[in-house]
């Protein structure tokens, strides 16, 4: 979903459609405001025009030093093309060990494709696409809109893919893939006082099966400047907070990293400075035994911002392969064509 501009105030319920308003801050003229700053904001990568016939994907270069030296090394891009894939809109990304990359659109829809390394590492590109439309309980797609804003994607340990959804804030399970019936599980409790637009964006399963799920813009009593976050699992949640990196900053996606730990993907919008964002590591040892009065904060490892293309970054995914730690960062392009889909592909060491 497009990032929020100022905070907003009214609170969604657990309602299903029919008895809801049609939310403010879809596709339109709000989000053709924030594409039109991103675009002027941004350098061209010289990507390739869409058209049929074409690949979903083909590999762009990073302009120089277009990283912050540390843990994260770059392995280089992808630009994604949304006229071969069929849509665009990818908020929740997972990568597994078998180089599979899987997203969800809050268009209601999904896609899976085996990422293509090169010797060095660098993509190159995906192989076997395949898309499809998520579900409800009885198996029909969701209708577009409202009902199908999905935001975060994690799998549990026996391959169930886990949905959450803002707009209409809940979250699917889908014990028989992205393409078969998702049954609705319980939420973290207070979800439901989550802003419209700014629900749960971020969920991952933790390496011991734990969930952490992170508000985009609920912030707990008296601390505005925090985000409600839970751990745990369905009528076990622990609740905590999560602490964004400045104030205009929100949690976006978040990943599970094999030593316990977690990534959070946080980004924000301004008419001056179009998108900008980072991705921070949270150490296993600070999810290891929370409580309510925990606050969570991580180590910056990342910052979105030029010479690095900037754009609207939603989903970020981390897996281990071939002995290291790869990280996989993916834009939402919100249907603009003043955006892009664009895969950035990093190793993390010491992980």
């Amino acid at each position: 979903m497009a990032p929020r501009r100022g905070r907003a105030r009214a609170a969604a319920r657990l309602t299903p459609p029919a008895q809801a308003r049609r939310p403010v801050g879809g596709p339109g003229r709000r989000a053709f405001c924030l594409a039109l700053a991103a675009g002027l904001a941004r350098p061209s990568l010289g990507a390739a025009e869409a058209g049929p016939g074409r690949a979903p994907a083909a590999p762009i270069a990073l302009p120089p030093a277009a990283y912050s030296a540390g843990a994260l090394r770059p392995l280089g891009a992808l630009a994604l093309d949304t006229a071969a894939i069929g849509f665009g809109g990818l908020s929740g990304l997972h990568l597994d060990a078998a180089l599979q990359l899987t997203a969800v659109s809050d268009l209601g829809r999904h896609l899976t494709a085996r990422l293509v390394l090169g010797e060095d590492g660098a993509p190159l590109g995906l192989d076997g696409l395949r898309t499809g439309r998520l579900r409800d309980g009885s198996g029909a797609p969701l209708p577009r809109g409202y009902a199908a804003d999905a935001e975060a994607l994690a799998r549990l340990a026996d391959g169930t893919w886990l949905v959450a959804f803002e707009r209409w804030h809940r979250i699917r399970a889908y014990p028989r893939g992205l393409d078969g019936p998702g049954g609705y599980v319980a939420a973290p409790p207070g979800l439901e006082r989550a802003p419209r637009n700014a629900g749960l964006e971020a969920l991952a399963v933790l390496a011991d099966g734990r969930w952490l799920a992170v508000a985009e813009g609920l912030a707990p009593p008296g601390a505005p400047a925090l985000r409600r976050a839970w751990i745990g699992a369905p009528g076990h949640w622990t609740p905590l907070a999560y602490r964004p990196g400045a104030s205009e900053l929100d949690p976006a996606d978040a990943a599970p990293l094999p030593d316990g730990g977690a990534l959070v993907l946080e980004r924000s919008f301004s008419l001056l400075d179009g998108f900008r964002g980072r991705l921070v590591r949270i150490p296993a040892a600070a999810l290891a035994a929370p409580h309510p009065e925990t606050v969570l904060e991580g180590e910056a490892l990342l910052r979105l911002e030029p010479p690095l293309p900037t754009d609207n970054w939603e989903g970020v995914a981390a897996a281990r392969i071939g002995g290291r730690t790869l990280v996989a960062l993916v834009s939402d392009d919100n249907e603009s064509p003043l955006q892009r889909t664009l895969l950035l592909l990093f190793a993390l060491d010491g992980v």
